[in-house]
């Protein structure tokens, strides 16, 4: 940890290089998705618990940021920091995934062809506001709530929790808080093992909206347990062991065949109880010493959102590329580490030339007396 003047207090270095190497493993787990033929043989095959990952790390530093600040803030400045944080590259996302729209049409998308500009640039006005659409609304065929850019289905739920807590949570004893961290966990596991895995949330429906509070409601709740009641250790080389531990989890083959669907559900539901809070544990207990280990953590860190928000209009396009040609990975993997570098390079701009000036433009209009430069606590998102 390292001291920010700013905020006055220590900053976890290494939960932002675990934010980023996490939201990297989305990008080639998303890469991998459309070589596959079903959840069974996919490559990199758990990349999709990256987000119950994110949302156990934002409620850990949503904690650590805000629970002792409440004496002096008032509820309305908490939802204007959280939406100067998370709306601009929110936004951003919804305007590539429109510019990026029209070069997805294939067979994988036929819904696409159909879609006239007025009515694809009105969804995208609407996604910029993250009002969520039915399944009615769908112009893609894969019926997500906000079918220009998939993955901000989990910053509509992030944003609900952080309501969630705002409002009340963030006033739970210790107690009671326990107690709805348990409910929640059983909630999770009977989803996962009952299911074969935690996947879904991104639908305006019932079983939908039911998966991703599940996967939303333990993750971030429990995070704000682990963050009151953890006492750190000091825990050497932990941005390393954190990292493999977390790639490890996230890259593991399909537990169980078709027959066995709860084999996999409980790898899920173990991996979000248990190994994510260890791992978070570990590495809010480390500290980078070498100043090449801080640049590589700051870098993760930075890039970690604006990667997460903004690499799936990319992924739209390489999955009609590869479902029309048939192309297998073996064959395509030139094309997709050039997607890859893509969304790395696309984020890192987004981030420099967009994201930082509307933040900080945003913090000076919103909080006169408030630094214009963000402090952790609003770095840490879904991502």
């Amino acid at each position: 940890m390292k001291t920010n003047s700013l905020s006055a207090k220590p900053h976890y270095a290494i939960l932002d290089g675990l934010r980023g190497v996490a939201a990297l493993m989305v990008v080639a787990f998303h890469l991998c998705e459309p070589h596959s033929t079903s959840h069974q043989d996919q490559i990199i095959n758990h990349g999709y618990l990256a987000v119950d990952f994110f949302f156990l790390l934002s409620g850990f530093v949503i904690g650590y940021a805000y629970d002792d600040r409440w004496g002096k803030m008032t509820t309305g400045n908490f939802f204007k920091r959280r939406l100067a944080r998370l709306q601009p590259m929110v936004i951003m996302g919804m305007i590539i995934g429109a510019i990026c729209y029209y070069f997805q049409a294939s067979a994988a998308f036929p819904l696409i062809q159909q879609t006239p500009v007025w009515k694809m640039l009105l969804i995208m006005l609407i996604g910029c506001t993250m009002l969520p659409l039915p399944p009615s609304a769908d112009i893609r065929g894969w019926a997500e709530t906000y079918t220009l850019d998939g993955p901000a289905w989990s910053l509509f739920f992030e944003y609900v929790v952080n309501i969630f807590y705002a409002l009340g949570a963030r006033k739970l004893s210790k107690t009671i808080l326990s107690i709805l961290v348990g409910l929640s966990a059983a909630a999770l596991i009977h989803l996962a093992v009952t299911q074969g895995d935690v996947i879904g949330g991104w639908s305006l429906d019932a079983p939908q909206l039911r998966i991703g509070f599940c996967r939303v409601m333990f993750p971030f709740f429990g995070g704000l347990l682990l963050f009151r009641v953890a006492k750190l250790r000091n825990i050497k080389n932990a941005f390393v062991w954190c990292s493999l531990l977390t790639i490890i989890v996230l890259a593991a083959p399909r537990i169980g065949t078709k027959e066995h669907l709860w084999m996999n559900g409980l790898y899920d539901s173990l991996s979000i109880v248990l190994i994510f809070p260890l791992i978070i544990f570990l590495g809010a207990s480390g500290e980078i010493q070498s100043n090449a280990g801080k640049k590589i953590c700051k870098f993760l860190g930075d890039i970690s959102y604006p990667i997460y928000i903004t690499h799936y209009p990319l992924i739209y396009i390489y999955t009609a590329w590869v479902s029309d040609k048939k192309i297998p990975l073996k064959e395509a993997y030139p094309v997709s580490v050039l997607v890859f570098v893509s969304a790395v390079a696309i984020a890192y701009a987004c981030l420099k030339w967009y994201d930082e000036p509307v933040r900080a433009w945003l913090n000076r209009k919103m909080f006169v007396k408030t630094p214009a430069k963000v402090t952790q606590e609003t770095e840490v998102t879904v991502k």
